[in-house]
């Protein structure tokens, strides 16, 4: 079951069914989370109705179309052509997602869109990330040397450059992290996949020279432990990516180091 962190003492009401558009014949149905904290209203469900004659194929364009033509308050990010993808993460039909990267024909009967899971909710389907971030900046994701930087660039062989992959294409969506319950319950303590999968990165990057402190920044009983390898986070994942591998190398070097 999706679990949202919603206002306290509120319930989700009856919303508002919107019409739909004139002489359209074909037609899907967005249900979609509506949550405005400055208009004193609780949560609840608008439908809207969206031309697909008139609309591209993904969740996406369905929500700029209903912005666009039916409702302007409507609420959501997004940065298509504009930078990183990521910013498109929410839920979507019971499972964290990217909206640009989901089909309306993947998604049987009525379309359901909620924010990503257990985070507080700014507006409708935006959350507030500022933790999420606020975690990712403390693993301090840079490089780290003591060695004089070279004239021209730091060189990596073929073989270290390929241990990289699978963890450098991490866009910070959030999916994995709000699918994760063990973030849910200790995200104010425990880094979450994300933040984790991003640790491992720079903790094998052969041009570090930190690894020590990175292990030492980590070694604490929630910010790394409370991982139990449910893998949710390497399900909802829309690169592909494993966090949860990334976890359990990490915990292998806090073993090896010690022996």
């Amino acid at each position: 079951m999706v679990q949202l962190t919603l206002p306290k003492n509120s319930q989700m009401v009856e919303g508002k069914v919107w019409p739909k558009p004139a002489g359209a014949t074909k037609l899907r149905e967005y249900r979609i989370y509506r949550w405005d904290p400055d208009d004193g209203r609780n949560p609840r469900i608008d439908t809207y109705f969206v031309d697909l004659d008139d609309c591209g194929p993904m969740i996406l364009d369905g929500l700029i179309w209903i912005k666009n033509k039916v409702d302007p308050t409507l609420t959501f990010r997004r940065s298509c052509r504009e930078g990183i993808c990521g910013s498109c993460a929410m839920n979507i039909d019971g499972m964290n997602t990217l909206a640009c990267t989901k089909g309306m024909d993947e998604v049987k009967g009525p379309i359901k869109i909620y924010p990503l899971p257990h985070m507080a909710v700014v507006k409708d389907l935006v959350p507030d990330l500022t933790n999420f971030y606020a975690q990712h900046r403390s693993i301090e994701p840079w490089l780290h040397t003591v060695t004089p930087a070279p004239e021209t660039e730091w060189k990596q062989s073929r073989d270290d450059r390929e241990k990289l992959d699978g963890l450098y294409e991490c866009i910070l969506c959030a999916c994995c992290s709000t699918s994760c319950p063990s973030y849910w319950w200790n995200g104010d303590r425990y880094l979450g996949p994300a933040a984790l999968l991003q640790a491992y990165r720079w903790l094998i990057d052969s041009r570090d020279e930190a690894t020590g402190e990175r292990l030492d920044n980590l070694e604490d009983p929630f910010r790394l432990y409370r991982c139990h390898t449910i893998m949710n986070c390497a399900q909802t994942c829309p690169k592909g990516l494993n966090p949860a591998k990334a976890i359990a190398e990490i915990k292998k070097m806090m073993v090896e180091r010690r022996i």
